[in-house]
């Protein structure tokens, strides 16, 4: 398996969240992959995929990923069954963090219970 392969999801990644100026290289036994996430939420998923494939620590990929706008940590499209605790438990690993993103969305939610299916939140990041 060549290392394009091995780390396929997440260059697949890469492609969905459409980072900018993306490229991918492999030399001398290196995959260097990099380029342009709009958010840090965006970086880190794609790094969730990296050591996924790779571990931890993985030796044999580079990545340089920037990230655009670190006002908030990013945006999530409410889909069918999302809750906020199910979002905060996928962007924070703490599904006991969803008040926060309820405060950063008080301009489009009254209630924490009721989100919309289509509504983007704003996911901040955590002080």
């Amino acid at each position: 398996m060549n290392l394009q392969e091995k780390y396929k999801d997440a260059l697949d990644k890469g492609a969905e969240l459409e980072m900018a100026e993306g490229y991918v290289k492999e030399e001398n036994g290196v995959l260097k992959i990099g380029g342009k996430a709009k958010y840090q939420m965006q970086k880190d998923l794609v790094w969730d995929k990296i050591k996924k494939a790779g571990g931890d620590a993985p030796t044999d990929v580079i990545a340089e990923i920037e990230v655009e706008d670190t006002t908030i940590y990013g945006v999530h499209k409410v889909q069918p069954g999302d809750s906020l605790s199910k979002i905060a438990k996928s962007a924070y690993d703490d599904a006991g963090k969803y008040m926060q993103i309820f405060e950063a969305n008080k301009d489009q939610l009254s209630d924490p219970d009721k989100i919309q299916i289509g509504q983007e939140l704003v996911i901040p990041n955590l002080s």
